[in-house]
């Protein structure tokens, strides 16, 4: 919808809003740059380090799953995909969602419906089919109505210091998935998959329920327009974004879900594939704080340029001659850090191209044009695979090549696409958020 037609009100974030009373109209530039803010920021980070630990970790329990004989890592890197794709094929209802439920009830929904898909797999894990619904369905509108809070509240209590906010939320993420690996490999281990889903889904309920309680918007976004803006599709600035975001996300969920799968061809321990996941989503921590600073002190259209070249860079020359552990673990640092900074300065650039008051509906609209890239990345390197004779851990090198170059291509083609957005970006753009 126009800009013209968006209301800004006021919220207390501690009140409820049940009786409270229409206030003053607020400035979206009057941004407090803390406050309540951190708070909110805490409860934001909490929430994301379920929803975004659990899906980078997908690729341990796939592992598992493919040596129990459930199914082929394909079609198991389907149910992976399935999850992150909703927050990309359910962007623009859940821009809607919380606009009418506002961000402390949609983040309550969306953290229930996750801890609810976790246990609900454990009853799962023999059925394919009913694994789709639960780890992919239920947890999936889940993770996608959790991201769209993190996503789009913390923005309006921050601006000088918007880019360390968001690299702060999503470095929780990486970090929530270095974590969930090695845990997931050990009760996978002791405990079996069944109970693993179990706990797993009982801890995210009793941390991220009260999490999510915490936040809730400083102002409210009011409009009677429709899902989308359609103006945005006349601006080049969207256009060259939109379609980043659409290429760019086609790699991301290739390297964790695919880690423990190729270092148990090179012979690896399952340990050391944890290990690779767990490096990688480490480096995806650090990758997101530091380019959330960075975003703040170099523009953060630059960062999000220098994180897909990256992610190009490591797919196309160094993950293909990694054949020991040692040039593994530097390419999952590198690619990592890297994903990290994608996911990380996204929001930020969404923020500073088109403003607070935007900043909801565009990053719906970018967002939904992720669902190619989620759903079907992953799942088409494991076809790749195939066709080129790889068999999951019984694959080689040379196998695994052609997925690798066409991971690394579609992030070449998105550092192509933020190429041309920094071109026809002003300099005040490009040097600040």
């Amino acid at each position: 919808m126009p800009s013209s037609s968006v209301e800004l009100v006021e919220r207390r974030p501690a009140e409820s809003t049940a009786h409270r009373v229409p206030e003053p109209q607020a400035s979206v530039s009057d941004v407090p740059d803390g406050g309540y803010g951190w708070v909110v920021l805490f409860g934001c980070a909490v929430i994301t380090w379920w929803f975004a630990g659990l899906s980078y970790s997908w690729g341990v329990t796939q592992a598992a799953l493919v040596k129990q004989g459930l199914s082929t890592p394909s079609t198991l890197s389907f149910v992976g995909s399935t999850t992150v794709a909703c927050i990309a094929g359910l962007g623009v209802v859940n821009a809607r969602i919380i606009r009418y439920l506002g961000a402390r009830k949609t983040g309550v929904l969306g953290i229930g419906l996750l801890g609810l898909g976790e246990l609900l797999s454990s009853f799962a894990t023999r059925n394919i089919g009913a694994l789709f619904v639960t780890a992919g369905a239920v947890a999936g509108i889940g993770t996608s109505l959790c991201f769209m809070v993190v996503s789009t509240t913390p923005s309006q209590y921050f601006q000088n210091r918007r880019g360390l906010a968001n690299g702060i939320v999503y470095a929780s993420g990486g970090l929530g998935g270095a974590v969930c690996s090695f845990v997931i490999d050990a009760l996978v281990s002791h405990l079996g998959l069944r109970w693993t889903f179990r706990i797993l889904g009982l801890l995210t309920l009793a941390t991220g329920l009260p999490a999510a309680w915490l936040v809730t918007e400083r102002t409210t976004i009011r409009t009677g327009g429709g899902f989308i803006d359609p103006s945005l599709f006349r601006d080049p600035k969207f256009i060259a974004l939109f379609l980043a975001g659409a290429l760019g996300t086609f790699p991301l969920f290739v390297p964790p879900f695919f880690l423990p799968l190729y270092s148990a061809s090179l012979h690896l321990s399952p340990s050391a594939g944890a290990g690779l996941v767990a490096t990688f989503n480490f480096a995806s921590a650090l990758g997101r704080l530091a380019c959330g600073f960075a975003s703040d002190r170099l523009g953060p259209i630059n960062i999000l340029l220098l994180a897909l070249v990256l992610t190009a860079l490591s797919m196309l020359a160094i993950w293909p001659v990694s054949d020991s552990f040692t040039p593994l673990i530097v390419f999952a640092i590198i690619n990592g850090a890297s994903n990290g900074g994608f996911f990380a300065t996204m929001p930020t650039v969404v923020t500073s191209v088109f403003g607070a008051a935007r900043v909801g509906v565009a990053m719906g609209m970018i967002v939904t044009g992720w669902v190619g890239g989620y759903l079907l990345g992953a799942p088409i390197a494991g076809y790749i695979l195939a066709a080129y004779g790889g068999r999951g851990a019984e694959s080689t090198l040379e196998e695994y090549h052609p997925a690798m170059f066409w991971a690394g291509s579609m992030a070449a083609g998105a550092a192509g696409c933020v190429s041309l957005l920094r071109f026809t970006s002003s300099k005040s753009l490009l040097a600040k958020v």
